[in-house]
């Protein structure tokens, strides 16, 4: 097994669950940045079923080595801060895109079995440059089927909203904040998906095992309002509206309207299944999968899940409200 941006906040916690559970006889890491490697495997105890590949995604001669002898290929990396990809585009593009389409023919090239990519809720109807990187990073792994052939690698996706405490999330943000005394909030009706690491890194490992080729995943998760969230906080602060940042959403979707008629329902998640590929279409008839309602969205505004105030004080580590 090996993950690409694997020293990140999502490939630290997915790999203690995939050394606990699944037990890999080896699990690579390839990423950029050798200090943070360092420190990884510190933390994992110098872990003997842990490798560490310096290495960028842009880089197909490094990804080939890589690759070798690797059966499941876990795709974490990508930049995601939304600013800095507006005002870097090229540089977005080129490891989003351009590095999702080296993972894809490298893993083919290499006689990878699986490929798990991660999406993210930004990907259905793009607003900004980074959704829509990673909305073209999604098509061309769906669309990799094509080219795996019927018994070649399978290529599938998963997509979920805000990572608790993931780099740049807002929690170290308002945390971070709280000491002045003033919260900057974008809108007072925004809201958000959210979803723990723990989370989202079982989920790719049940993709691993649900998938035949081609789908999204997205799990059900609650949804939060961001002002609630500083008010668990910083109960304290007074709260700032700031207005909407260029290429942000007031709700986020993750799954489309127009995408309700390759959409099954699950206890757990939902499975948006290819237009093209119809062996899967047929397995998920067949194995529980039932068919949403016509013109079904999921977006964090009308979702049937909220998490409450005590629950968003948990998450971001605070004291419960005394009782009176």
């Amino acid at each position: 097994m090996l993950v690409t941006g694997g020293t990140g906040s999502f490939g630290r916690r997915f790999s203690e669950i995939a050394l606990a559970h699944a037990n890999p006889k080896r699990l690579a890491i390839l990423s950029r940045d050798e200090m943070k490697q360092n420190e990884m495997a510190q933390h994992f105890n110098d872990d003997p079923r842990l490798r560490f590949f310096l290495g960028d995604v842009r880089d197909r001669d490094r990804l080939h080595r890589a690759f070798q002898g690797v059966d499941i290929v876990v795709h974490a990396a990508a930049l995601k801060q939304v600013p800095a990809a507006e005002y870097n585009p090229f540089e977005v593009i080129k490891t989003n895109v351009i590095g999702a389409q080296n993972i894809i023919e490298v893993a083919l090239d290499a006689g990878v079995k699986t490929v798990v990519a991660l999406s993210t809720d930004k990907a259905a109807n793009p607003l900004n440059l980074y959704g829509a990187t990673k909305l073209c990073a999604d098509k061309l792994f769906v669309a990799a089927n094509s080219y795996g052939g019927g018994h070649g690698t399978r290529f599938a996706c998963v997509r979920y909203g805000n990572v608790v405490g993931s780099r740049g999330s807002v929690i170290p943000f308002f945390q971070a904040k709280r000491a002045s005394g003033v919260l900057p909030i974008t809108h007072p009706d925004m809201t958000r998906f959210w979803i723990t690491l723990d989370q989202g890194a079982t989920l790719v490992l049940a993709a691993l095992d649900w998938m035949r080729g081609g789908e999204i995943f997205v799990p059900k998760i609650p949804s939060m309002k961001t002002i609630d969230l500083a008010r668990a906080i910083a109960p304290e602060c007074r709260l700032d509206i700031v207005g909407i940042r260029p290429g942000e959403k007031l709700h986020e979707v993750m799954i489309p309207a127009d995408e309700w008629r390759y959409t099954f329902e699950f206890d757990t998640h939902y499975v948006i299944t290819p237009a093209f590929h119809e062996w899967t279409l047929a397995d998920y008839r067949s194995n529980g999968g039932r068919p949403v309602a016509e013109n079904f969205t999921y977006a964090s505004d009308t979702n049937d899940h909220w998490l409450s105030m005590d629950e968003l004080r948990d998450i971001a580590g605070q004291p419960a409200a005394p009782r009176v």
